[in-house]
């Protein structure tokens, strides 16, 4: 009876030793499984932080860009205005001293020529003095004579 107590003895052990082992199978399995897993999630959650970046990045991008736009805009209607203004302003000055020229000339029909000539040369003064400050407004000043005359504010 020793050969098959023997033989049972063994029969035990092979079942217990191939237990164990398809234990330790499984819980190699279930840790691979599980690493998987992990590994899965770390690299969507890579992904996604880094389309949420992309995303924010394209969105910064997109509001500087406007609001270079708006700026542009603004310093363009700001230049129209003051452009406009600096014209009417120009032509009022005009209509002022052609109207005075007018009857300085009407009055001074009854004086001398020199009186006439000092009035003209007068008149001329303050007809290029109109024309220096609309060619200044412009940017059409001659930087050299109208330096001293009217400061610039070139940028």
């Amino acid at each position: 009876m020793t050969s098959h107590d023997q033989s049972y003895r063994a029969g035990e052990a092979k079942g217990r030793t191939e237990e164990k082992t398809n234990q330790m199978i499984g819980n190699i399995e279930d840790k691979a499984q599980a690493a998987k897993e992990k590994a899965q999630q770390a690299a969507q959650t890579a992904k996604d932080k880094t389309s949420q970046t992309a995303q924010a990045a394209k969105e910064k991008t997109q509001q500087t860009a406007q609001a270079a736009k708006d700026k542009t805009q603004q310093t363009t209607q700001a230049t129209k205005e003051k452009a406009q203004d600096t014209t009417g302003r120009a032509k009022e000055k005009g209509s002022e001293m052609g109207q005075s020229t007018k009857e300085t000339a009407q009055s001074g029909k009854d004086n001398s020529a020199g009186f006439l000539q000092q009035t003209g040369e007068k008149v001329k003064g303050m007809a290029q003095g109109a024309t220096d400050a609309v060619k200044q407004t412009f940017g059409m000043a001659n930087d050299d004579k109208d330096k001293d005359h009217f400061p610039t504010n070139r940028h």
